[in-house]
C-alpha cells in the first residue's frame, strides 16, 4: 500500500486526501499550522494530525504541498525532503519552487473549484502532472492513475494560460451569471427559470468544435435592434453596459471571422 503525507488541510487538501483514501491509498499524516484543522481532516481518512513540519515522517511515499500559493515560498525554506516524491497543487506556481525540498519534485493539479462539503467523482476529475526528470513525472503519473485516468502532461508555462482560461471559465463565467441573477433579483424575477439555459450552455461545450460556431443570441444574429433594446435596459449601469458592450463587440467580431 502506497502512503501519503498531506501538507494543508483546506478544500484542495481535504479532497485529495480524500481521493487517494477512497483509491486505497494510506494517508499518514495531515499537517497544519492550526491543529484542529488538521484533526479534522485526518479523522475523515485515519491519518496522523499534525501542526509541526519537524514531526513529518520521512517515509511517506509521496508528499502532496496543499496550501495557498504564496505560503509555497515560505514553506520551502522550512521543509527538506531531499530522496522523497514531493508535489505541489498550485495551477499558476513554478514547479522550481520545490527545488529547495527535494530534488524530486512536480506538480499535481486538477482545474476545478474544489469545496470541502461538496462530494465529487474524483475518477471524473482531470490532472495535470508536471515533474522535475521525466522519471519523476512517471512516478506522478503512477501516483493518480488510481484516483484519475483523466491525466495530461503540461509543463508550467502550459499550466500558467490553463489556469488563465480555468478562471475565465469558472470565476469570470460566474460572475457574468452573478450580474443575470442581481438583474432578474431587482425585477423580483426568479433566476431559477434560467437553470436549464445554464445547464444546456455547459452541456454544449461537451460536443466539441469551435465554441464560436455554437454562439447564439442578437450578437452572433446582427440583431441591431434587439442589442439597442437591451442596452437601454441598462443604460444607468456604466459598468454592466460597458461589458454587455464589450461583449458584443467580441461576439460579432469572432463569430464574422470563425463561423
Amino acid at each position: 500500500m502506497k502512503t501519503i503525507t498531506l501538507i494543508g488541510s483546506g478544500n484542495v487538501a481535504t479532497h485529495l486526501a480524500k481521493a487517494f483514501y477512497s483509491a486505497g491509498y494510506q494517508i499518514l499524516q495531515i499537517w497544519s499550522r492550526e491543529y484542529d484543522h488538521a484533526e479534522a481532516l485526518a479523522n475523515q481518512v485515519f491519518a496522523e494530525p499534525i501542526d509541526k513540519l519537524s514531526l513529518l515522517y520521512p517515509t511517506a511515499d509521496a508528499y502532496i504541498i496543499a496550501i495557498a500559493d504564496d505560503a509555497l515560498f515560505d514553506i520551502a525554506l522550512d521543509l527538506k525532503l531531499r530522496e522523497s516524491l514531493v508535489l505541489h497543487t498550485a495551477g499558476s506556481v513554478s514547479l522550481k519552487v520545490l527545488q529547495p525540498i527535494s530534488r524530486k519534485h512536480g506538480v499535481l493539479w486538477s482545474p476545478q473549484t474544489f469545496i470541502s462539503n461538496v462530494e465529487m467523482n474524483y475518477n471524473e476529475l482531470p490532472f495535470c502532472i508536471e515533474g522535475s526528470t521525466p522519471e519523476v513525472e512517471a512516478k506522478i503519473r503512477d501516483l493518480i492513475e488510481p484516483v484519475s485516468k483523466h491525466i495530461y502532461s503540461i509543463d508550467t508555462q502550459q499550466r500558467q494560460w490553463l489556469h488563465l482560461a480555468a478562471v475565465m471559465v469558472n470565476n469570470f463565467g460566474n460572475a457574468i451569471n452573478a450580474l443575470a441573477q442581481d438583474l432578474l433579483n431587482e425585477q423580483n424575477i426568479p433566476f431559477e427559470i434560467l437553470h436549464p439555459l445554464v445547464t444546456l450552455t455547459a452541456d454544449k461545450i461537451k460536443h466539441g468544435g469551435s465554441l464560436w460556431q455554437q454562439q447564439t443570441g442578437p450578437a452572433r444574429r446582427q440583431d441591431q435592434k434587439s442589442i439597442d433594446n437591451q442596452r437601454r435596459l441598462i443604460a444607468d449601469n456604466d459598468q454592466l453596459l460597458k461589458l454587455y458592450d464589450l461583449l458584443t463587440e467580441m461576439i460579432q467580431a469572432n463569430t464574422l471571422k470563425k463561423c
